[in-house]
């Protein structure tokens, strides 16, 4: 399993929410580029960035920031928040970002990711946000009427290089990953998929590793690793079952 260190940008600072509250940030630093930058050099092989001002307003906002981060790190990243049309997934794949992460849109307009994934064959994620199996849209401001498998379901044949999987509730909570929803959403897909929300130990990795057999690839771990409760090699080693 891969390590997804995260890196949650708000006006161009790298913070952690709880629960997704944009009013509840914490601010673990000023320099995105530096975090990315220590992050790389504790060895993660891949960087999960979110533009949180975007996902809210519809559109990218932390446009410097993303770069200053690509600029500095050649650690590949996948990037979400606000990236709604093809023109913004293009304009972010030619400025280097490896995978573009579809949230809201897919939700909202589900051929335009079908189109993204024939255009861009295995850069393309979607990302399901969910709180009681529900999927939130817009930043998770609002709620939908779709279910989290209905939804990941509809992208099957697509090509969706991964669906990345989020229990709001659990989100900067450090109360532990909600394994049996992620493994009960990857037992149904052929399609990958990302654990993410809740990370707060190493035990919680642990719990989680078993679960590579049903397609989980890998795990979104924020605060815990700004908190110190986990350290980048410590999780890529219980990741890869070491």
């Amino acid at each position: 399993m891969l390590l997804f260190p995260a890196i949650d940008l708000k006006d161009g600072k790298c913070v952690r929410l709880l629960r997704g509250d944009m009013a509840k940030a914490t601010v673990f630093n000023d320099s995105p580029a530096a975090q990315a930058k220590a992050f790389a050099n504790a060895g993660c092989e891949w960087l999960h960035l979110v533009d949180l001002n975007g996902a809210v307003e519809g559109h990218p906002v932390n446009r410097a920031a993303v770069e200053s981060i690509l600029k500095e790190v050649k650690v590949p990243a996948q990037l979400g928040g606000g990236i709604r049309t093809i023109e913004s997934i293009a304009q972010w794949i030619e400025a280097g970002v490896q995978r573009v992460i579809l949230g809201t849109i897919a939700v909202k307009e589900p051929g335009l990711v079908k189109a993204a994934c024939k255009q861009w064959p295995n850069q393309i994620a979607v990302g399901i946000d969910a709180r009681d199996g529900i999927v939130a849209v817009d930043g998770w401001t609002k709620q939908s009427t779709v279910r989290a498998l209905d939804l990941a379901l509809r992208f099957e044949d697509a090509g969706v290089a991964a669906v990345i999987y989020t229990d709001i509730d659990r989100d900067g909570a450090m109360g532990g990953v909600n394994v049996d929803a992620t493994v009960t959403l990857a037992q149904h897909l052929t399609t990958p998929v990302i654990a993410s929300g809740g990370v707060s130990s190493l035990d919680d990795l642990r719990e989680l590793r078993p679960a590579e057999e049903f397609g989980i690839i890998g795990a979104i771990v924020g605060r815990a690793l700004y908190d110190g409760r986990v350290t980048v090699p410590d999780a890529i080693r219980v990741l890869k079952g070491e």
